[in-house]
């Protein structure tokens, strides 16, 4: 199995590379707090969507909680780096979308293990 097969982690995927593509545009006290931050929580999202892909269909639900509460949290930084003008307007709108998208497939993933 290709792991870009898995539509989420493809999503998550080009979510990291806009995301770092922007990392060049943040202040540098931004850079290495913040913006850090929430770089990291995008790449254990994408570790959690590759451990649930790969796990047995009885443990993927704690998997996918996790991933739900680490993408609002990036959620919500994503929102603060606008608030505190570390990203502007239309970078902030690009990843909200990206994030919320990405929210409706794991919300679906989610009611589809449930059952």
């Amino acid at each position: 199995m290709n792991d870009l097969d898995i539509p989420i982690l493809k999503k998550s995927y080009e979510l990291y590379k806009v995301f770092h593509d922007y990392r060049k545009l943040v202040l540098k006290s931004d850079r290495f707090t913040i913006f850090k931050r929430s770089e990291d929580i995008i790449i254990d999202i994408v570790e959690l969507f590759l451990e649930a892909g790969y796990s047995k269909s009885t443990n993927k639900m704690p998997i996918l909680e996790k991933a739900s509460v680490k993408l609002n949290t990036l959620r919500f930084l994503i929102r603060l780096m606008k608030d505190t003008k570390s990203l502007d307007n239309k970078k902030y709108v690009t990843l909200q979308e990206m994030i919320d998208e990405i929210g409706r497939m794991l919300g679906g993933w989610i009611r589809s293990s449930s059952r």
